[in-house]
Parts: structure tokens; sequence; C-alpha cells
């Protein structure tokens, strides 16, 4: 059957419907009604000949020719979207772009105030839209596509593509008057004992790997979905917080909290935009990293010898995703 005698945005369906095993979240995905989905899925079956999908309890599954067809028709989406982004040109200056980026409130208090500067100077309409990192959306793809970037720690294993963009490292918050604390430090064994205040964004963070080498599991008493809460949690009370030392110093002049470094070697934190593949080749979206990447590095030249520093640990923590970026 030659190209003609078939309506190729159902490949666009074909791809929705595949991934996400879901006719409204596909829907959703495309911006486009159950029933259209539906439509869709069903014009699909009869030309496959196949069920594509099938129902197994209360969730569906992909037949054997859709789990075929699935990275044959994303590859080819994928190579369709990079042709068509060749003849596309992309004017930051004139540009009323609207971009779609995940980040965690860390991310948010430290590295949007700049970037913003940056695009209001560069690109004055363009529009960006932050949202939050929420739960389960570290382990899947489907938020990858949904969004122009997530700027996650380096270490998540999202598929897509991924670029370290910004590096800091971990501090303890206490309490000023906690009697644990010696000439403003705390020793390992007091960090073993003390209970923690802790964030809890995906399965880990890069200090939990360094708490686990130690063999130290850390008796966390007060959990959040996020950093900037924590500083204010450590106050008039025995808790201790990891937190990023750019954060903390953001929060120690008016949050009751001290800063002290942790009695381990410096455990640092990258920072890694992550990307969708079949947005690399699009201008608009290499202007946006670009931008990003700038924003980065310009956070980290007060602080080079951190960043290098920082790249090597990722290295050496990371293996598979530093090879793989």
């Amino acid at each position: 059957m030659g190209l003609g005698a078939i309506d190729l945005n159902l490949l666009v369906a074909l791809e929705a419907l595949l991934e996400e095993k879901n006719v409204t979240h596909a829907g959703v995905r495309l911006s486009t009604s159950q029933s259209a989905m539906s439509g869709s899925l069903a014009r699909l079956r009869r030309h496959f000949n196949d069920e594509l999908l099938v129902r197994v309890g209360r969730e569906y599954e992909l037949t054997p020719l859709a789990e075929r067809l699935l990275p044959v028709v994303q590859a080819s989406l994928h190579k369709a979207a990079e042709a068509l982004s060749l003849t596309r040109h992309f004017d930051p200056a004139r540009s009323r772009q609207r971009f779609s980026v995940v980040m965690s409130d860390y991310v948010m208090t430290v590295f949007v105030e700049p970037l913003l500067r940056v695009i209001a100077q560069e690109a004055p309409g363009v529009r960006i839209d932050f949202h939050p990192i929420v739960h389960g959306q570290l382990e899947t793809e489907s938020h990858l596509r949904c969004h122009d970037l997530m700027i996650v720690p380096l270490g998540y294993q999202l598929p897509g593509v991924s670029e370290a963009v910004m590096h800091d490292r971990f501090v303890c918050l206490v309490d000023p008057d906690n009697p644990r604390l010696v000439d403003g430090r705390l020793a390992l064994r007091d960090l073993a004992e003390m209970p923690h205040a802790a964030c809890a964004i995906g399965k880990f963070t890069p200090v939990d790997r360094q708490l686990e080498t130690l063999g130290i599991t850390p008796r966390v008493q007060v959990s959040t979905p996020g950093f900037n809460v924590l500083p204010f949690l450590v106050g008039g009370t025995d808790l201790v917080a990891l937190v990023p030392e750019r954060l903390a110093r953001r929060y120690e002049g008016f949050a009751r909290c001290a800063v002290v470094p942790t009695p381990f070697p410096d455990v640092p934190l990258v920072e890694a935009m992550y990307w969708h593949h079949n947005r690399h080749s699009d201008p608009a979206h290499r202007w946006l990293r670009e931008t990003v990447r700038k924003v980065g590095l310009s956070l980290d030249e007060p602080a080079g010898e951190i960043a290098a520093a920082d790249a090597s640990y990722g290295e050496r923590a990371f293996p598979e995703l530093t090879a793989a970026s």
C-alpha cells in the first residue's frame, strides 16, 4: 500500500496509543476527544487487521504486532520531525513561542531568575510555563513528551537525551543551638543518630548513595516533596536536613538554621536537562537548550573548581548515564 492510501496523521495517533496504552490518555496527549481517538484506533485496527491494544484485567496491553510496530513508528516520526525542522527558522527576538519546563523547587529558586533575565533580553515575546516535579514523573517517558525540558539531578534514569547544566554540593542544616554542633561541625556519628528531615523526589538523591556507602541509613522523621521547606523545619528541633548549598545560603539569613559542611567528602549535585529525542533538531528547542546551558555556566563560574569536581563525580557515580549523554 502506498503512503497516499492512508492518512499519515494516524501514525501520530498510533504512537500515542501504543505508548500510553490507553485511549483517554492518548487523547489528552494529542488534545483530541476520546471519541475521536477511539475512531482512530478502530481505523488502525482495520488497517493492520489486529487489535493492537487488548484488555488484561483493568489495563490494556500491546499485542505482539503492536510491540513490533512501536519502535518502527517512533523512529519514523522522529525522522519526519527532523526532516521538517530543516526548513524552519527560529528568531528569538520575534518569537511568541511557549515552552514548558519541569524542575524541582530548588532549581526554581536558584535558576529561574537568571534564566528569565536572559530571556527578557533575547526573546521578550517568549513565554515559559514552569511546572513542579510530581510523584512518578521521573520514572516514565511520557512526561518528556509533554514538556520541552525537565531539569532534574543527574542519575535519574530518564530516557531521552540529557546534558549537565548546573553544579552544587550538599550541606547540613541544623538549629544553631543544636548541642551536637561542635565548632560549627557535625560528626559522622551525629548524622547517623540524628532524626532527618528529607526531600522525597523520586527514588533517591545523590547524597543517599553516599550515606549508603558509609553504611548510614537515615532515620527520616519528616519527609517533604521539595527542598524549600526544609530550612524552616530544623529551627527549634533536633532535626538535620541535607540540602543543596545554593538553596541553603538563600535561606540562611532569615530561617533559623545553621549551614554546616557534611561530615564526609563533598557530595556534588549535578542538575541536568532532559528532553525527548523528537525535539532534538527543532530550532526553537535548540535555542532553549543553549539558553539554559548559558545560564548554567554563568552560575557555575564563581565555583569552577566545584563544577569540575562535580563533573568528575557524575562520571564515576553514573557512568551509564554520562555515556548516554
